[in-house]
């Protein structure tokens, strides 16, 4: 199923998915060298984004949170793809930076699951669920 949205960072990438409900701080909320998530009582805490298409609503915090995106790629822990319902400024320029692409606004509901298997393609705007 194919699933329209706006594409914010452009590229395609396809894998497995690690969803939250909750808004993340890249600074502060993600260990940069690793890909887990440390922010205390987050639900994903303990859980690693790299290599994963992360699935959350938006980012939240400072602006350095940009870096910190680009600072995962560069250690090759980042998401692969990112999903999330609106995408605000922190969260795209780290993805445009780093080559993540990105797709927010999604037409339908999509009731996500850890583990389901998607492709994103953020040149295009759109989701696909595998």
């Amino acid at each position: 199923m194919k699933i329209r949205g706006r594409g914010i960072s452009g590229g395609e990438a396809e894998g497995e998915v690690i969803f939250t409900t909750q808004p993340i701080s890249f600074l502060g909320g993600v260990d940069p060298k690793s890909g887990v998530i440390i922010e205390r009582g987050h639900e994903l805490e303990g859980e690693n984004i790299a290599n994963k298409v992360f699935v959350f609503p938006c980012g939240k915090g400072s602006t350095v949170g940009s870096y910190v995106i680009y600072q995962l790629k560069l250690n090759g822990v980042s998401p692969i793809a990112m999903i999330n319902e609106v995408t605000e400024p922190i969260v795209a320029v780290g993805a445009i930076i780093s080559e993540i692409p990105v797709v927010d606004k999604l037409e339908k509901e999509v009731k996500w699951k850890n583990g389901m298997k998607v492709r994103v393609n953020g040149t295009e705007g759109y989701v696909e669920i595998l």
